[in-house]
């Protein structure tokens, strides 16, 4: 009987020893990336259960016809904003891939290496949810983090289980980008 439970244990522990980081994505235009977005990621490391956290700058959002950033700049200042959270990396994935990027499969790409868990949006993108590229299979195979946003009701009937962030941060990237406008 020793002999058995000795056996689980090893094997258990061999098991654990290579077991996949745990992640969320956290995927957007980020143009620019602001607090508000520090603020998601802060609380999605205080909140969830993971082992890192990676920000996903997008090349294109199929959802928007133009940037005032180019990816490149945007990778840049999204590198800049998260480079002080030793749990946070932020991939050029989709930058690299010169098109717009399902996020099906960006999560087909990183779980290649890790174990993603979580996709962290913005509660101004689930009204068109329903919409995204594959949106059954990412429904059914991760749980979505949904960060509140002043102005935006959560809706969750479309979603089979989520987890919300409080965090009502009173600004947005088209309020930066305004506000610049009317500076020049």
């Amino acid at each position: 009987m020793l002999k058995l439970l000795i056996c689980y244990i090893n094997r258990g522990y061999y098991l654990f020893k290579d077991r996949l980081e745990r992640v969320a994505l956290f995927g957007g235009s980020f143009d620019p990336p602001h607090f508000g977005h520090r603020l998601v990621v802060e609380e999605a490391l205080r909140t969830l259960n993971i082992d890192r956290l990676i920000v996903v700058p997008t090349f294109l959002n199929p959802f928007k016809r133009q940037f005032y950033a180019t990816p490149k700049e945007r990778f840049l200042l999204s590198k800049e904003i998260f480079n002080s959270f030793s749990k946070v990396m932020v991939s050029d994935y989709e930058i690299e891939q010169g098109e717009a990027t399902p996020t099906f499969r960006t999560v087909a790409y990183f779980q290649k290496k890790y174990d993603v868990a979580y996709i962290i949006i913005g509660a101004d993108n689930l009204n068109a949810i329903d919409r995204w590229y594959n949106f059954e299979w990412l429904n059914k195979n991760i749980t979505w983090v949904i960060a509140s946003r002043r102005g935006y009701a959560i809706e969750s009937d479309k979603l089979r289980d989520f987890i919300l962030l409080e965090v009502d941060a009173d600004i947005s990237s088209t309020q930066i980008r305004n506000q610049e406008k009317n500076r020049k």
